[in-house]
């Protein structure tokens, strides 16, 4: 039987409480033209996807003109920074659970929707980056969550299989792309929930450790 070996994390909502981040960075672009996404509409159907596609649907379902999606694509980056810098700062429950996981003796890398830059900038800004091997954004694959592709491609660099990897999400597209790798997942519902006893429990169970024994190093 396959042991874990590789843990990947999502980013936003995960690592990094971002969510929030990214709604407002996107909606203060839209409503330079008449435009806004709800915090509903973002919670059940655009939160974890790249801005492109939110663009796209946004078009679908609500006229927005495509000839500015560039132009509002690069408005969100530009605001997305502004959010991370004021915002972005080191959480010690983060840092210590991938330094212990990393003492454990698994490898970690992360794997986000996002763009490049605000991945790496969003990994630097939260003290996180001597813990993990390598980032992959969107801008590294063809296709973003919930295509598995992002997944498929960190787990191939790390040379390890899908029984041998656990991935931490919390976004429903983000759940799907785990799933369709064929990854163990830890589904979490939000930053608040990932810490290190709760990731130790779900690898545990992925190696079939008794469930006396979880709970117990889960307490």
């Amino acid at each position: 039987m396959s042991r874990i070996s590789a843990v990947l994390f999502d980013l936003d909502g995960v690592l990094v409480d971002a969510t929030e981040w990214h709604y407002e960075a996107l909606n203060r672009a839209l409503r330079l033209f008449g435009f806004d996404i709800t915090r509903y509409e973002h919670l059940s159907a655009y939160n974890g996807l790249p801005t492109k596609k939110k663009l796209e649907m946004l078009s679908v379902e609500k006229g927005l003109p495509a000839p500015i999606h560039g132009m509002l694509n690069r408005l969100k980056q530009v605001y997305t920074r502004d959010e991370i810098l004021t915002r972005c700062r080191p959480v010690f429950e983060k840092e210590y659970m991938l330094s212990r996981l990393r003492r454990d003796g698994y490898r970690l890398a992360v794997c986000s929707n996002s763009i490049r830059e605000s991945l790496e900038l969003m990994v630097h800004q939260s003290g996180l980056d001597p813990y993990v091997e390598f980032l992959v954004s969107n801008e590294d694959v063809r296709a973003p969550k919930p295509d598995p592709e992002i997944y498929r491609t960190a787990m191939a660099r790390m040379g390890v299989s899908p029984a041998e990897t656990l991935v931490v999400e919390d976004a429903p597209h983000g759940v799907e792309a785990a799933r369709r790798s064929g990854a163990h997942i830890c589904q979490v519902s939000g930053f608040t929930e990932v810490d290190y006893f709760r990731v130790r429990t779900a690898i545990d169970r992925a190696n079939g450790a008794p469930a006396t024994i979880v709970e117990r190093m889960a307490a």
